[in-house]
């Protein structure tokens, strides 16, 4: 944050703000591309809900071991030099991609090894590049300025799945090219952003420090019923994970049904957050967030069950705002009950959370599949979320009783 100039009412207003959610935006654009292409060439090749599953495992694993590192680093090093580093990495994986599919020798096996990588390269960049908004606008601003970048985020969330169809239509290394551009102009921005020199104590890497993280989110039981609400919520609720075989099998849609079906939860959480972004929350935060994962679970059901594709957008959408609502919540009060040089640690444990109810949702759900089918696994999932949430209110009536997000 830069001190040498008045607190603004907008974020808008930051220029370092600026130059982070447009990285942000690009970098999620490219992610999405990678991804709805990587889903469908997998899909394509092997045929197998397995396969997909194994897809989400393998991004999994990289967090999961590095977690503790990670945090570590990211709050004893420059945050604006590790996201740069990691969008050169996802840059240099993606033209891998498009060359092993130009030249014709792309094979399962190297798709896995290179989501294994990306795995590992945004098990750094994700805590940095959370760890690294607080230092860009001022406490005041936080919740606008995670509204804000989510409302950002989920318009390329709109725009790349549909994007990366359209562009595998043209021709299967479309998508991949077009990706690594957008990485290495969101490395420019990240370089340009210029924030106060932070004060770094570099602490010796020690047991305690390490786990530094952990003790503390253990330590605040408001923050650790909201991390683990989502991660529980959308481990079980990981039937957006199988959308290539919803798409193709049962809605009966091509790669463009795909990647609307993919866009669909960014519209909604798009909504949603330009809603908050404008008009934050200023009162029962914590009852809201246990209401808004209990309608992402109703939406997984009634989603699962579908064989209308309409329908299932207008399911996916609505689980899309509910889970912003959540994410808004859990990402402004981690940040604004942790300390600057505990952010790197804790924001990684927050990311291995969010990583594992995502990718190990995705392989979850894909082993499922494989014995039950998609909808009776979708089904499933959904009535384990609305579980979910009844235990949350009785374990943790701290979160219930939060009122709000003012600092």
């Amino acid at each position: 944050m830069d001190s040498g100039q008045p607190t603004k009412q907008s974020v808008l207003h930051h220029p370092a703000y600026l130059h982070l959610a447009a990285s942000r935006v690009l970098t999620a654009l490219a992610s999405q591309a990678v991804t709805i292409a990587v889903s469908w060439i997998i899909y394509d090749m092997t045929e197998s809900a397995f396969a997909l599953g194994f897809v989400g495992f393998c991004q999994f694993l990289p967090r999961f071991f590095l977690t503790l590192v990670v945090g570590h680093v990211a709050d004893s090093f420059d945050r604006r030099m590790i996201v740069l580093i990691c969008q050169l990495a996802q840059a240099a994986i993606a033209a891998m991609l498009a060359v092993a599919i130009f030249e014709q020798w792309i094979t399962p096996t190297l798709i896995f090894v290179a989501v294994t990588l990306l795995g590992a390269v945004n098990a750094f960049q994700q805590p940095s590049t959370v760890a690294l908004l607080p230092n860009v606008v001022p406490p005041s601003l936080l919740q606008q300025a995670v509204a804000t970048s989510t409302s950002l985020q989920q318009a390329a969330f709109i725009i790349g799945p549909a994007a990366g169809g359209l562009l595998y239509g043209v021709h299967p290394t479309a998508p991949f090219v077009i990706s690594a551009v957008l990485l290495l102009v969101g490395g420019v921005n990240v370089a340009l952003i210029h924030v106060e020199r932070r004060v770094v104590v570099r602490e010796p890497v020690t047991i305690a420090s390490v786990f530094a993280g952990v003790a503390f989110i253990r330590s605040r039981p408001v923050i650790l019923g909201a991390i683990s609400l989502d991660l529980f919520a959308v481990l079980l609720g990981g039937a957006t994970a199988l959308m290539p075989i919803f798409a193709r099998d049962i809605l009966h849609a091509g790669p463009w049904g795909l990647g609307f079906l993919r866009a669909a939860p960014a519209i909604g959480a798009l909504g949603m957050a330009l809603l908050l972004a404008r008009r934050p929350l200023k009162t029962h935060v914590g009852r809201r967030m246990m209401v808004a994962c209990a309608v992402f679970g109703v939406a997984t059901i009634v989603f699962s069950l579908s064989t209308n594709i309409v329908l299932s957008i207008v399911c996916l959408a609505i689980l899309g705002a509910a889970d912003t609502i959540s994410v808004v919540v859990r990402s402004s009060m981690v940040q604004l009950m942790t300390p600057d040089e505990m952010r790197g640690r804790v924001s990684a444990v927050n990311s291995l959370f969010i990583g594992t109810s995502n990718q190990l949702g995705e392989f979850e759900s894909g082993v499922l599949a494989g014995f039950l089918g998609p909808v009776a696994t979708g089904v499933i999932g959904g009535v384990g979320t609305l579980i979910v949430v009844l235990l949350w209110i009785r374990l943790f009536p701290e979160l219930v009783r939060v009122k709000t997000l003012e600092g």
